[in-house]
């Protein structure tokens, strides 16, 4: 449940949901291979639409998707894609569909010789970047290494992993910690990045 009476990013507004993703994931370090692959999935569908949307339709992405286990999507055929399409209870855009599932065939194929977490962890040298912003509007949406890990990742075969996406996917999965100084996340994100480990390859 969302903490009464703290300070927040601008961004967590007043809805309950929105506040208590901001509160318990939102710059909390992730390094589970099929976790930020599903972060990944889902910032690709958020890319034209706010965030909300998706967080109220993520539990039914889930299920819909397997749990987005790279080794089920995969298989994934024509019938499968229509079926989806016509679930309204997802973001019915056929190429972020088709997208998933070749992603999915890039994960394992990038998985062969290393751990997907490691890939992209190693932008960032294993260690989460530790900013201190006193304003939203000092934010950028997107880095130099978001650009060099939207390439890299392109390169493996990867879609709608644009820099800008890539930032947003950056800040959501504790890569950057990019909490306000006034936000009472702030510190409790710099203090988790403290006990991280580095994904194994």
């Amino acid at each position: 449940m969302a903490k009464p009476d703290v300070t927040r990013c601008g961004w967590a507004g007043d809805d309950p949901l929105y506040m208590r993703y901001h509160d318990e994931e939102w710059g909390v370090p992730k390094t589970g291979d099929v976790a930020l692959f599903e972060k990944l999935i889902l910032e690709g569908f958020q890319a034209g639409l706010s965030w909300i949307t998706i967080l109220r339709k993520r539990d039914h992405f889930r299920k819909v998707f397997d749990g987005f286990a790279p080794d089920r999507l995969v298989r994934y055929n024509d019938t499968k894609v229509a079926e989806l399409m016509a679930d309204p209870g997802i973001v019915r855009n056929r190429a972020k569909i088709e997208a998933t599932i070749s992603n999915a065939k890039a994960y394992l194929a990038l998985s062969d010789r290393q751990s997907f977490a490691s890939f992209i962890w190693d932008f960032v040298d294993g260690t989460p970047i530790q900013n201190r912003v006193a304003s939203m509007a000092s934010i950028p949406t997107e880095t130099e290494i978001s650009k060099a890990m939207s390439k890299a990742l392109k390169k493996e075969g990867f879609r709608f992993v644009g820099p800008t996406t890539l930032y947003a996917f950056m800040q959501s999965v504790g890569m950057v910690n990019d909490h306000l100084l006034s936000c009472h996340r702030h510190a409790a994100c710099t203090k988790l990045a403290k006990s991280i480990k580095p994904p194994k390859r």
